[in-house]
């Protein structure tokens, strides 16, 4: 597993933005690191669990062959 760590102003969806271009990895970062949930807005110098990244046949397509997820 791979670590990430904090800088100040981190939340938990713009670090799964940052590091995997997609806040849907909020949940999993959230489960590995039950121990920071006190945290909104985290402080420099924590370091997190990351999870692994998941690829789905949608990642795998060129950009006109994607499906929206939000309905477009």
């Amino acid at each position: 597993m791979s670590t990430y760590t904090t800088i100040q102003g981190d939340m938990w969806d713009s670090i799964a933005y940052k590091v995997y271009g997609d806040r849907s990895y909020t949940g999993k970062l959230m489960r590995l690191n039950p121990k920071y949930h006190d945290y909104f807005i985290f402080p420099a110098g924590i370091e997190l669990t990351m999870p692994e990244p998941t690829i789905t046949l949608n990642t795998l397509l060129p950009p006109w062959k994607q499906v929206s997820s939000n309905g477009d």
